[in-house]
């Protein structure tokens, strides 16, 4: 039953990001258009009054007494934002803090209807303690339970601790009283007021892509107006090419404030998803691939395996945070050696959620991927330090 929920969750989905992104033609996804475009517009008030009702305190925030940085963007999907977490989550190691990542382990496990039935019911608050992914020494679940970026978090990062939680309120503060944390990193934070206090925000924007098509969901892919970005303190412009000149200049309008870093997705090594196995760079030169994916941008991934030597022979593209079975691995295994690949590449978000395989015709290896800046280094330095002072 779980199993169909997700596949029919996914082909809807993806049908709707097809009909507003314009990919599908016909009356009906005209129709469908017009009618997100109304929706789009009630979005659009729900989403100023709710910034009002925050800012005039009816709706109240909380304070933990340590350092908040909010990471997050206004699109939905794709800037690459669990790398960005990764990259502060370091560098705030490195100067000493106990950080703590508090993520809503977005598509993980939920806990049992009947339970959040009944406290619906009774009107009580969800006691359940945060989901601990990492204790700051151990990863402790797999990414069925704790959510893809999570897990991903807690095994590039062994030394934070990592808790899953919709109210990161409640999660904050069990980091803070369990683990002793003094700073907490909100995984996918910008749009979660409910945790103020000293905080930092830090809003991604691709490059590629920077505010979709334009139009706020469900009509576009933007969370809020781009002129929201006046919260933002720090601005990550990812999957930079050099030229945004012009981009910066449209979001210096909005905010001339904020610190801005440009910044690119570097690959570091590929490793076999079930050996671990490690091999570097030079592992696809010239050499027939296959690409199989499950994100929001599978492009920007596919175009780095072209560059790094490889011939894309066969690329199998599945909906993002797509949970495989074995036969869909499998299914794509036997096509790509039909085209002569010499083995299936993927990503580190995906390789979390692939199966054991009984059989295994073609090696299947994930590329590691950090953040790499290109422009602007001083000024996360420089925002790392702050955190840190204050």
């Amino acid at each position: 039953m779980r199993e169909q929920i997700r596949e029919f969750t996914e082909a809807a989905e993806t049908y709707v990001l097809d009909v507003i992104l314009q990919q599908r033609p016909g009356r009906k996804a005209s129709a469908l258009r017009t009618l997100l475009l109304v929706l789009s517009h009630v979005f659009a008030v729900a989403v100023k009054l709710r910034r009002f009702l925050y800012n005039v305190r009816i709706l109240r925030d909380s304070t933990l007494g340590v350092q908040v940085i909010a990471v997050g963007n206004l699109t939905v999907g794709g800037t690459g934002k669990t790398p960005v977490v990764e990259k502060f989550a370091r560098a705030l190691k490195d100067q000493g803090r106990n950080v703590a990542i508090l993520s809503r382990g977005y598509r993980s496990r939920p806990r049992p209807l009947s339970e959040r039935l009944l406290d619906k019911l009774l009107l009580r608050e969800d006691s359940t303690p945060p989901r601990v992914v990492s204790d700051g020494q151990s990863l402790l679940l797999d990414s069925d339970s704790a959510g893809d970026e999570p897990h991903m978090l807690a095994s590039n990062l062994r030394d934070v601790v990592v808790l899953v939680d919709k109210d990161r309120v409640k999660a904050g503060r069990y980091a803070v009283a369990r683990f002793g944390c003094d700073t907490l990193l909100l995984d996918d934070g910008f749009q979660y007021w409910k945790l103020r206090g000293r905080r930092t925000d830090v809003v991604l924007i691709d490059c590629q892509q920077p505010f979709g098509n334009e139009y706020l969901l469900p009509r576009g892919t933007l969370r809020e107006p781009p002129s929201h970005l006046t919260r933002a303190n720090v601005i990550f412009l990812t999957k930079s090419d050099g030229k945004t000149q012009e981009l910066r200049t449209r979001i210096q309008r909005f905010n001339s404030k904020a610190r801005i870093i440009e910044c690119v997705h570097h690959p570091l090594y590929f490793e076999d998803v079930f050996t671990g196995e490690r091999c570097g760079l030079d592992l696809l030169k010239n050499k027939k691939v296959a690409s199989l994916s499950g994100i929001a941008q599978p492009e920007s991934f596919e175009q780095k395996l072209v560059e790094l030597g490889g011939e894309i022979v066969f690329a199998r593209r599945f909906a993002d945070h797509h949970r495989f079975n074995q036969q869909e691995i499998l299914n794509v295994i036997n096509r790509a050696k039909k085209r002569g690949a010499a083995m299936v590449l993927t990503t580190q978000k995906d390789a979390v959620r692939l199966p054991k395989l009984d059989r295994r015709d073609l090696p299947l290896y994930f590329m590691r991927v950090e953040i790499k800046i290109v422009d602007g280094a001083n000024n996360f330095d420089d925002c790392v330090r702050q955190i840190c002072f204050k």
